[in-house]
């Protein structure tokens, strides 16, 4: 998740952008079916956003000007961003009588045609278009029937082929963006039919809400610059009625993270059933909704759901995951003030320069609290395996062996498995100990910003391989053991 009225030219940004190589970008939410394009000659007016009751999520309709969506562009370019743009799915639609949620009618897809024509001719890469946002199943704020909503993603597939008639440079589908609901997701899917969804989008939130929200309301100077009131910035203020303190318990607690694995077994059984041409993608997951827990979805606690959550989609067959948000509220990866990175951003760092795309099946005779995930590595031969100690007062002692489950004595010891003596290891601890620490400590050493504000180098230690991967408490261990030889990571 993106927000369009931050400083595009800071350079702390840029760099933590481009220190993914790539980074995706998701820019959609909440308001997003409310978003106008001001483009065309398909929207006659285009103001911005208004708050008023009666309205959706509370708001008036807004406009996004191709002025900022240049700059934005500038700053993806420049940082080799990969963009998701969600697209409103509501124009065209009208409410029903007697049921405030439920939204019918055609899509009308003329001012999303405009905007991606303007973004094609142009020359901006799009990795991927997607309808709507948490329109499915009972919806959030307002809903949309599966067979409709499979009619429209039609309808967008076909406008994508039409704009981008070059298969190599055609950006994928996505849908629907929201909460899973079996009956709907597969009745969407049996819609929309054979190679149009190339990825099935959920949302999750599974530890509830973070900050409890009594009133948002939203003000505008009556000194703001014409240019800033063209922009739709709008300015939120939120009136805090207090905090979930159980979030700091539920992001340790191994029994209540198993509990959306079900989900992501359901998600990926309507994919194999229903659309094995696509993919399952979280969309959004913020851990805790509402803006994340102020004392801990910034911190170094996070991690361990973060972390865990990036494991366990994999495990499930999951292609994507993305976080909210990049920039915005307590969940943000940098800090909205300054934009220096929190934790999770160097955490998904190393997942994603270290964890590569095969998935290796991984169990241990230990306790809950101790989780492990390996992968093939990324970039290099061997495997990748990623700890996580939710312990506060046990260290794990951990042999890593290649288990081929065809004798309970043919597993081979790491040290007898590989040509090198020596693997690398990357050891994450708060400072001081402090698990609500946002400062997060690489094999003991701070990781922070270089003086011209770069991403840090983040080198591993070397320990030899005869040795066990030693798990300290409240602690995040990866290791990549080169010349480990797993059959899946042979090609």
């Amino acid at each position: 998740m993106f927000c369009t009225s931050q400083d595009l030219d800071n350079k702390i940004l840029a760099n933590a952008i481009r220190a993914f190589n790539p980074l995706r970008i998701r820019l959609g939410g909440s308001l997003q079916d409310q978003v106008l394009y001001k483009v065309g000659n398909s929207i006659k007016k285009c103001p911005h956003f208004k708050k008023r009751d009666g309205q959706l999520f509370g708001f008036t309709k807004g406009c996004f000007h191709m002025d900022r969506w240049d700059q934005l562009n500038k700053l993806f370019n420049d940082t080799g961003a990969k963009i998701t743009f969600g697209l409103n799915a509501l124009i065209g639609r009208k409410k029903v009588e007697g049921d405030d949620m439920l939204m019918v009618g055609d899509w009308n897809s003329k001012n999303a045609h405009d905007f991606m024509q303007y973004t094609a001719s142009k020359g901006y890469k799009i990795d991927s278009y997607e309808l709507g946002n948490e329109l499915c199943g009972s919806g959030v704020s307002k809903r949309v029937q599966a067979e409709q909503y499979g009619k429209d993603v039609i309808e967008l597939k076909r406008l994508v082929q039409d704009v981008y008639p070059d298969p190599s440079t055609q950006p994928k589908v996505l849908g629907p963006a929201g909460f899973y609901d079996e009956q709907w997701f597969n009745t969407f899917l049996q819609t929309t039919g054979p190679n149009v969804v190339d990825g099935l989008t959920h949302h999750t939130y599974n530890l509830g809400a973070g900050t409890l929200l009594k009133e948002t309301n939203l003000e505008f100077d009556d000194n703001m610059s014409t240019h800033a009131r063209a922009q739709g910035l709008v300015f939120i203020f939120c009136i805090c009625a207090g905090v979930d303190s159980t979030l700091i318990n539920k992001v340790q607690d191994p029994y209540f993270l198993d509990q959306v694995a079900q989900t992501y077994k359901d998600v990926s059984a309507s994919v194999n059933l229903f659309g094995p041409w696509s993919g399952a993608w979280v969309g959004e997951a913020g851990g805790a909704y509402n803006s994340g827990g102020k004392d801990v979805s910034h911190t170094f606690a996070n991690g361990f759901w973060y972390l865990d959550q990036l494991g366990m989609t994999s495990t499930f067959n999951h292609k994507v995951f993305c976080r909210q948000a990049l920039i915005g509220g307590n969940y943000a990866l940098l800090n909205t003030t300054t934009f220096i990175p929190n934790p999770d951003y160097y955490g998904a760092l190393l997942w994603h320069r270290l964890m590569g795309k095969n998935v290796l099946a991984t169990s241990h005779d230990s306790s809950p609290y101790l989780r492990a995930y390996t992968h093939c590595s990324k970039n290099s031969d061997g495997i990748t395996t990623m700890l996580i100690n939710m312990s506060n007062s046990t260290t794990f002692e951990v042999s890593v062996m290649n288990d081929m489950n065809l004798h309970p004595n043919i597993g081979r010891k790491l040290e007898d498995n590989g040509d090198n003596t020596q693997r690398e290891e990357y050891h994450l601890t708060p400072q001081d100990g402090n698990i609500q620490s946002d400062v997060l400590l690489l094999n003991g050493t701070p990781l922070k910003l270089t003086e011209s504000s770069e991403i840090p180098d983040m080198n591993p230690q070397l320990v030899d391989n005869a040795s066990p991967i030693s798990v300290a408490p409240d602690s995040i261990v990866i290791a990549t053991i080169k010349g480990f030889k797993a059959p899946a990571c042979a090609n």
